[in-house]
């Protein structure tokens, strides 16, 4: 007798850098920070350094499944969110992810948790809005670079609308998605969230300057 896809549950440790700043007095507002596929924490550390205010308490959050990338210098290992192996189990543990790194630093007195900015850089976008959509109060301010939004946004019923300030960051020169893409995702998402902020960069699938300042600016606005 064959019996396939049998499971046991075990616990894997999940990653992140925790930026404090200096002048930190304890409850200060997150920037949770999430990369895209093939990079790694640090990188979007620096991103996140690079938009946040000097107040602002910073976690760069790593995705779980490790890969060979190949680069210039030979292969590096990059980390992915998702996979085609049961996609759902993935955005289960982003999720997971997420709410328990809040609680702990909300339990150690380092964040204000009404105050919690996310961050999502190509891949991480749309594991993002599924987090907004389903946890509609849990965020401020939601912010999306080069991304897409979730391919069941019509179909979940887990998911609902969501007053959350959301700023949709895209360039006009993306070798991952058409300008046709971005503008239709752009339009889907207005009916999901009321307070919906997007632009358009000369920019290809890239965190640039401009779009640096625009977040630091849209982050600043919201305190």
């Amino acid at each position: 007798m064959l019996e396939t896809d049998l499971s046991l549950r075990a616990e894997i440790p999940l990653y992140y850098d925790l930026f404090i700043p200096e002048n930190h007095a304890g409850s200060a507002p997150l920037l949770i920070a999430a990369h895209g596929y093939g990079a790694h924490k640090r990188y979007m550390m620096r991103e996140a350094q690079a938009v946040a205010p000097e107040n602002f308490v910073i976690a760069s959050v790593q995705a779980p499944h490790q890969h060979f990338r190949k680069t210039e210098d030979g292969y590096r290992v990059g980390f992915g969110w998702l996979t085609d192996f049961r996609p759902d189990e993935s955005v289960e543990l982003h999720q997971k992810f997420l709410l328990g790194l809040i609680e702990k630093l909300g339990r150690d007195n380092v964040i204000d948790q009404s105050d919690i900015s996310l961050f999502g850089f190509s891949q991480a976008c749309a594991l993002n809005f599924r987090f907004a959509f389903t946890y509609q109060d849990v965020l401020k301010n939601l912010i999306g670079v080069c991304g897409g939004i979730p391919g069941d946004l019509d179909e979940n019923p887990n998911y609902a609308g969501s007053s959350v300030n959301t700023f949709y960051l895209y360039g006009n020169n993306d070798e991952f998605y058409t300008n046709e893409k971005f503008r239709d995702n752009e339009q889907k998402l207005r009916s999901w969230l009321p307070n919906l902020t997007a632009k358009q960069y000369d920019a290809g699938h890239e965190i640039m300057d401009e779009m640096r300042f625009d977040i630091k600016e849209f982050l600043s606005k919201s305190e």
